[in-house]
């Protein structure tokens, strides 16, 4: 059995794994991030990457046997263009002005990192908005929901309301993509 560390602070996350039944820690990585590309797909894997490892060289002296650290980070692509948290009240009502009445994608990066193995993939799913009214989106961003969340919404939160489909995993878009981590980690028997 492996001893399992999220390294991540995210609520959401915590309650992902423990829907699936993992047991597990939580050690929030902390460190700057840092982009080095464009791509969605490389900048998700490139931070989850960090953020594993950040955990692993903290944690070093104590980390306890069959140690397995899961870092992952998410973020929304529209037109190009990647859309993390919002800085500020503002910043977030362009977001959703943005991605209303739009398709956009939404990208998770995982790595799994234990003693001599690290698996990074990542995971995508499509997600078209409804159009919502200056009035909808002032309101949305009042309730304060969007400003901890990439590309300003939760898709499992008041945000619900303007979502028309998804195209992939759903657990993906709230923030990691609890089933295909389980297939891997069955595969490697890390669990």
């Amino acid at each position: 059995m492996k001893n399992i560390i999220l390294a991540s602070q995210s609520p959401r996350r915590r309650e992902l794994l423990t829907q699936i039944g993992l047991e597990f820690e939580v050690h929030p990585a902390d460190g700057e991030e840092i982009i080095t590309s464009t791509d969605p797909v490389e900048v998700v894997k490139s931070l989850s990457t960090q953020k594993a490892a950040a955990v692993k060289e903290e944690l070093e002296p104590q980390l306890p046997e069959n140690w397995l650290v899961i870092g992952a980070d998410t973020i929304v692509v529209y037109d190009g263009k990647i859309l993390g948290k919002p800085k500020d009240e503002a910043d977030a009502i362009r977001m959703l002005r943005m991605l209303q009445g739009q398709t956009h994608s939404v990208y998770t990066g995982v790595t799994l990192l234990e003693e001599g193995k690290q698996t990074t993939f990542a995971e995508e799913t499509k997600v078209s908005m409804y159009p919502m009214t200056e009035e909808e989106i002032a309101w949305y961003v009042s309730t304060k929901e969007p400003m901890d969340k990439a590309g300003a919404y939760g898709i499992q939160g008041l945000c619900a309301r303007f979502v028309e489909k998804i195209q992939g995993d759903y657990n993906n878009v709230v923030g990691l993509p609890v089933g295909r981590i389980y297939q891997k980690l069955k595969k490697e028997e890390s669990f």
